[in-house]
């Protein structure tokens, strides 16, 4: 029986696509990376409680089905089956729209952030769409006692351009923590308009998912074929 944790009920995933401008995937993946503000963050974690809700749901009724189908003996074991099944059946439907129901309610504010402001400033570059993702997950500016010479470096060991840097500083995408020595390092992050940049398909050149690793149960790639 194979059951996919991220499917929905009609309708809720292709809204939350049309709201954020991002498909559930590509959320998921954003906020394994902390990438996402409190709305966001909120919308995915409804959304996995919605997926899990919805697993009940197949289940059950996969099973009724089978228990309708023909293979088992017709008696009163079976019957009994049956309207045990169909209790349960009612009972994850319940949870199903109870979660729906909240999934909807989080798209509220964010539908309403998105219609009363429009982010400002050029298109983020692939480039300067990368180093956001990068710094999601933690980097430092460095700078070298010797030579001065400033470098910033992901905690995944991606190197950023010390002037891309700059430029992501100056928009107000990123900040320093200017607390500690930079010396010794000194803590970058994405500020709030870092993540809404993220976020915005306006504002970027590609709304595909970042790479995450693969959830335990989640479907293998197909394979490339054979020449």
């Amino acid at each position: 029986m194979s059951l996919n944790p991220r499917r929905h009920p009609p309708g809720v995933r292709s809204r939350s696509s049309t709201i954020t401008g991002h498909d559930i995937d590509a959320l998921w993946a954003y906020r394994d990376r902390g990438a996402l503000d409190e709305p966001h963050a909120q919308l995915v974690d409804r959304h996995r409680t919605l997926a899990n809700a919805q697993i009940g749901v197949t289940f059950h009724l996969k099973l009724l089905n089978r228990l309708m189908s023909g293979e088992f003996p017709v008696d009163g074991a079976l019957f009994v089956r049956i309207d045990r099944t169909v209790d349960q059946l009612e009972v994850a439907t319940d949870a199903r729209d109870a979660a729906t129901q909240k999934v909807l309610a989080a798209l509220e504010p964010i539908e309403a952030a998105a219609s009363a402001s429009r982010p400002d400033g050029p298109p983020l570059s692939t480039d300067d769409r990368a180093a956001l993702l990068a710094i999601v997950g933690g980097a430092k500016l460095h700078e070298h006692l010797l030579t001065g010479r400033a470098s910033v470096t992901a905690s995944s060991g991606t190197c950023i351009p010390y002037p891309q840097m700059q430029k992501l500083q100056r928009a107000g995408l990123i900040v320093r923590d200017t607390s500690h020595p930079v010396h010794a390092g000194q803590p970058v992050s994405l500020t709030d308009a870092g993540r809404a940049a993220l976020l915005d398909t306006r504002r970027t050149s590609t709304t595909h998912a970042p790479k995450s690793p693969a959830r335990p149960g989640a479907s293998p790639s197909t394979p490339a074929k054979r020449r």
